[in-house]
């Protein structure tokens, strides 16, 4: 039944990785500038009050102070449950994306845009780390959860609702003006490539019985 599925994954990440590694290089030589002034111009023609809080609703849950919380929770759930072995896959998940983010924000070391609500953040803008951080934990925790249901339907609506909420995510950065909307397609690009790759590696992965 999984036989296929550690290819799949690792030619996710292989095609994860090579979006983003021309991205980065559009990024650095200003080629997709027009573009995100182009995007940031039309999503904030559209703010409201509702948006802007339910923008700040989200940007939160993707935020460290969130996912730390949530991590802590999930990990001492699972050792609990002796499920060792995917609370260390989990944990792996983290701290693989903990270093990537830091790694490339360092290496590219682009400035934030001004911000449209709210303060502007100390640190580098690319790849955002709440779209980043958010495809690694909710992703690996719903890989966590359909690993353990048969039923397709179920599997199916884990899956959907985590995407739905990292795209909201990475969305209300966006709204925020925390970021650039290339910012965020990396950050999903880079976290693609991580999570798909601890996923091929059968550590999140439930053994059904």
């Amino acid at each position: 039944m999984y036989a296929r599925q550690p290819l799949l994954l690792f030619l996710c990440a292989a095609a994860c990785g090579v979006l983003f590694v021309l991205l980065a290089i559009a990024v650095t030589h200003g080629l997709v500038a027009g573009f995100d002034a182009g995007v940031r111009g039309d999503v904030h023609a559209f703010n409201s009050r509702d948006l802007t809080i339910a923008a700040q609703l989200f940007s939160l849950l993707g935020s460290a102070r969130v996912w730390l919380i949530g991590l802590a929770a999930v990990l001492a759930a699972l050792w609990w449950k002796r499920e060792r072995r995917r609370a260390l896959g989990l944990a792996a998940v983290m701290g693989g994306a903990t270093i990537l983010d830091n790694g490339l924000k360092l290496l590219l070391h682009r400035a934030r845009p001004a911000p449209f609500f709210g303060l502007d953040p100390e640190t580098f803008s690319f790849p955002s780390g709440h779209a980043l951080f958010s495809l690694c934990f909710y992703g690996a925790v719903a890989a966590i959860f359909a690993s353990q249901v048969r039923n397709t339907g179920w599997r199916v609506a884990i899956w959907t609702g985590a995407l739905a909420l990292v795209l909201c995510i990475g969305l209300s950065r966006i709204y925020l003006g925390m970021h650039y909307p290339s910012d965020v397609m990396a950050g999903y690009l880079v976290g693609g490539a991580w999570l798909s790759v601890t996923c091929a590696s059968g550590l999140l992965r439930a053994r059904l019985r």
